[in-house]
């Protein structure tokens, strides 16, 4: 029986291939599903064979270990050119997605809070 190995649901691309080159490099028998039209699926990686289990996830771990200290050492190294994006940076480069997203933000506090609000007239 197939079993999941690595969910691809909020996964760039480029991370994606780099998981799809990893099994494939380390000769894993593997599968790919899509969610579909309505989602109702699962966009995941999946093995065929269950005895390259926990060769299959050592190596994905030790991938998502060295992929996590490469994006911190970029991140950091952004920060030090100061190319990080800051609220500042998006502000200038799309003003109006900002402002719309703080309207977004504003309307739904007040929504939620309103009910709160007419319980203290009370």
């Amino acid at each position: 029986m197939a079993e999941l190995l690595f969910r691809l649901r909020h996964v760039t691309d480029e991370e994606a291939m780099e998981v799809r080159d990893l099994f494939a490099a380390h000769g894993f028998d593997t599968y790919e599903t899509q969610a579909g039209f309505f989602r109702l699926g699962v966009d995941a990686i999946w093995l065929r064979n269950p005895h390259q289990h926990e060769a299959a996830t050592a190596a994905l771990n030790a991938y998502q270990a060295e992929r996590f200290e490469r994006m911190q050492r970029e991140h950091q190294s952004a920060v030090e050119r100061g190319e990080a994006a800051t609220l500042w940076r998006r502000l200038a480069a799309h003003p109006v997605q900002v402002v719309l997203v703080l309207i977004a933000v504003g309307l739904i506090a007040a929504l939620t809070l309103l009910p709160f609000l007419g319980l203290s007239h009370a």
